[in-house]
């Protein structure tokens, strides 16, 4: 019993993971290990910034990062605390190397290759679509192969997933992402930031076959969400009336029927049998709703990230780092950010 106790503990890892890729400063501690079903999130802490963006209609880089070195140490201060953890008894240190904004991106790296090197363990440089990628897996012991869509503000792309770190690119936007389309006619509507929580709230009363909106290159593998976004500018001019819900319900429905057509149709095509989806517009319950109703009559399993994974955390990038871990990756702590970095 004694030794069984001690091979558990050997085996057993503990992650502490930042993430300021963007506007969200984030820590999370996850435990786990090779030859266990799950891992253990011990804390898990995110500080917002949205009310000091939201007047400016958008994301200020200088005051993101700004923020994020206010932030961060509390953070780290509160996720050790709530963990139960001395900072000397984490195993490993990780952080989002990018894509992102240069300015926040170093703040996170810059803390953990500091805490790595300070404490003398290893360092892992994350991939922020990765956590992404893998988040709908999240406390499982394994990745199984799987159509993968990211849908966020940023990013808007469909991978083909073989394992963790096998990835292959099937399609992405060629201009504006599925979220960066909801936030841009969000605020032609007079909407807050970010817009897409908005826009589904007023189109669940709205009626989606109101206004004929444009569903571009439905047949390629790439996406465009440019085109639906000058459309609905052009026609705002000539509406009068209550028009809003339904324009709102016109323009989702528009974004939502892309993305699902072009995720089933690389699951057939690649004759896969689980598709999964992730990133902050994937908390939009009429695109779950829809793709999972999609997979259930083409005979697919559908798994989706929970909505807390879905945002910007610190948790998926924990557990990207764990897998990563467990599988001997290891970062050097003089690997620079890369605002541009590429998933696959």
């Amino acid at each position: 019993m004694g030794r069984a106790g001690a091979r558990l503990s050997i085996q057993m890892k503990t992650i502490l993971a930042l993430e300021t890729s963007c506007d969200e400063t984030a820590v999370a501690i996850l435990r786990g290990g090779n030859g266990h079903p799950g891992s253990e999130l011990l804390a898990s802490e995110i500080a917002s910034q949205i009310a000091e963006h939201e007047k400016y209609g958008g994301i200020v880089p200088e005051i993101a990062s700004r923020n994020h070195l206010v932030h961060a140490p509390r953070l780290l201060e509160s996720a050790t605390r709530n963990a139960k953890i001395d900072m000397e008894n984490v195993d490993a240190f990780a952080a989002t190397s990018g894509p992102g904004l240069a300015s926040s991106l170093m703040i996170g790296a810059s803390i953990a290759k500091g805490l790595a090197t300070g404490f003398r363990k290893p360092y892992l440089a994350i991939n922020h679509l990765e956590g992404h990628l893998l988040s709908p897996f999240f406390g499982d012991g394994e990745v199984n192969p799987n159509i993968s869509l990211i849908v966020s503000g940023g990013h808007t792309m469909l991978l083909r997933v073989d394992g963790l770190a096998d990835y292959q690119l099937i399609g992405r936007t060629v201009d504006d992402a599925a979220g960066e389309a909801f936030d841009k006619v969000a605020k032609m509507l007079g909407f807050g930031y970010p817009g897409g929580p908005e826009i589904e709230k007023r189109a669940h009363n709205g009626d989606p076959t109101r206004f004929n909106l444009p569903r571009s290159m439905l047949d390629s593998e790439s996406f465009s969400f440019s085109g639906l976004k000058t459309a609905v500018r052009y026609l705002l001019p000539k509406l009068k009336g209550d028009y809003v819900e339904d324009l709102c319900a016109s323009f989702q429905q528009a974004i939502v029927d892309v993305l699902v057509r072009k995720t089933i149709a690389a699951a057939q095509k690649e004759n896969v049998a689980v598709v999964t989806v992730s990133g902050g517009v994937s908390c939009n319950g009429e695109l779950r709703r829809q793709l999972r109703d999609a997979c259930a009559r083409q005979g697919c399993k559908f798994k989706s990230a929970e909505a807390w994974l879905c945002t910007d955390n610190a948790a998926m990038i924990a557990f990207a780092a764990l897998l990563r871990l467990q599988a001997g990756f290891e970062s050097k702590v003089t690997d620079e950010i890369d605002p541009n970095l590429a998933l696959a």
